[in-house]
C-alpha cells in the first residue's frame, strides 16, 4: 500500500479503536487517553500516513493557508517582515502562498483574485499606491485581511506599521545636532501616507530648532537604488549646497553613498547620510538608520489576521510599532 494511500481507518483498523479516536489523535485534541494517543501516533508514523488536507478543508472549510502579497519580494525589508509571517504560520499549523505584485496595480488585482480562487483563508498584503485607485475597491472579496507597513484613511481595515512620523523626527534630528543645517529629504513617489509620515517628522525636528525647511531640499524619485544614485550626481553636477541627506529607505541611501564616495565627497565630514528601516545590509556598511521592528510586523500581522479568521476578534486593528534610532558611522 502507497503512503498516501493510508487512510485513517486502516490505523483505526490496526489501532483496535474508532474513526473518530484516531481523527482526534491525529488533530491534537485534548479529550483522549495520553497512551492511546501516543499508540495511534506510532501506527500512523509506521504507516507513514500523509495527512490528507484537501479533505480536512472540505470539512472544517477552512484551507489553513493564507496569501501574502508584497509589492516588491526583492526588497530585504519585505524578506524580513515575511520571516515573522513565517514563523508565525508554522507555529499555528499554516502554510502561505506569497505573491509578489512588482510595485503594479494591475498584477495586485490579479493576485487578490487568484488568492480568492485559491480559497485562502485570509490575506497579508502591503498594497500598491497609485493615484486614486482606491484599495478599497479591490479587496472587495470577503476575505479578512490585514494591512501591512501603511495606513489608508476613511477605510475599516486592520492594519500594522511603524511610528513613522517618530522616525523621520529622529532621523532630522540626529542630523541637526550633528550640525546638519542644508539636509536634503529624499523621498518616493506613490507611497502616500509613509512618505508624508516621515516628512511630518523631518518638519517636526526643524521647528524643534526653529529652522527653514528649504522646499527646495525636498526631492520624490523612484524606490531604486540607481535613482538614488543617479539623482545624487544630479545634485553634485548641480552644485546644490547639502550637508546631510535624509533618505526614505535604506536602498537610496546605498545609492546615494555610491555616488558621495565616487566623487571623492567625504562621509559623514562632507555629508552626513541616514537611512531608514535597518535592513540586514545596513550594518555591513556603517549605515545610520531607523529600525523598523520587521520581524515583529510579520509576527503580529499573523495574529491578528489568525483572530479575524476565527471569529476571536471583531474589532479593527491598528498597531503602530515604535522605531529607534541607529547610530554608526555615516553621521
Amino acid at each position: 500500500m502507497k503512503k498516501n494511500d493510508i487512510t485513517i481507518k486502516d490505523i483505526a483498523k490496526i489501532a483496535g479503536v474508532s474513526i473518530n479516536t484516531v481523527s482526534r489523535a491525529l488533530n491534537n485534541k485534548p479529550d483522549i487517553n495520553i497512551k492511546t494517543k501516543k499508540k495511534i501516533l506510532e501506527i500512523a508514523k509506521e504507516l507513514g500516513y500523509i495527512k490528507n488536507i484537501t479533505a480536512s478543508s472540505l470539512r472544517n472549510k477552512k484551507t489553513k493557508t493564507i496569501g501574502v502579497l508584497f509589492k516588491d519580494i526583492t526588497n530585504p525589508f519585505f524578506v524580513e517582515v515575511l520571516k515573522g509571517i513565517e514563523k508565525a504560520t508554522k507555529e499555528n499549523d499554516y502554510s502561505l502562498v506569497l505573491m509578489d505584485v512588482e510595485n503594479d496595480f494591475e498584477i495586485e488585482k490579479k493576485s487578490l483574485k487568484i488568492m480568492a480562487e485559491k480559497r485562502v483563508d485570509g490575506i497579508l498584503i502591503s498594497p500598491v499606491r497609485k493615484g486614486k485607485n482606491n484599495f478599497k475597491k479591490i479587496i472587495n472579496l470577503n476575505i479578512p485581511y490585514v494591512i501591512i507597513g501603511d495606513h489608508f484613511e476613511n477605510i475599516d481595515a486592520d492594519e500594522i506599521y511603524a511610528n513613522d512620523v517618530k522616525g523621520g523626527y529622529l532621523a532630522t534630528k540626529h542630523l541637526i545636532e550633528n550640525g546638519g543645517k542644508n539636509i536634503i529629504f529624499l523621498s518616493v513617489k506613490n507611497h502616500n501616507f509613509v512618505s508624508y509620515s516621515r516628512f511630518l517628522g523631518y518638519k517636526k525636528a526643524f521647528e524643534e530648532f526653529n529652522l527653514t525647511i528649504n522646499k527646495k531640499l525636498i526631492f520624490e524619485i523612484d524606490e531604486d537604488v540607481n535613482a538614488a544614485y543617479k539623482k545624487t550626481i544630479e545634485f553634485i553636477d548641480e552644485k546644490i549646497s547639502f550637508d546631510s541627506m535624509f533618505c526614505f529607505n535604506d536602498i537610496l541611501a546605498y545609492g546615494v553613498i555610491k555616488a558621495l564616495r565616487e566623487n571623492n565627497i567625504k562621509i559623514p565630514d562632507d555629508v552626513m547620510v541616514i537611512g531608514y528601516d535597518d535592513i540586514i545590509y545596513s550594518s555591513i556598511i556603517d549605515l545610520t538608520t531607523i529600525r523598523i521592528p520587521k520581524f515583529e510586523i510579520g509576527y503580529r500581522a499573523f495574529h491578528i489576521l489568525l483572530d479575524k479568521i476565527n471569529n476571536k476578534s471583531k474589532e479593527i486593528s491598528k498597531i503602530i510599532l515604535d522605531v529607534e534610532l541607529v547610530k554608526r558611522k555615516t553621521t
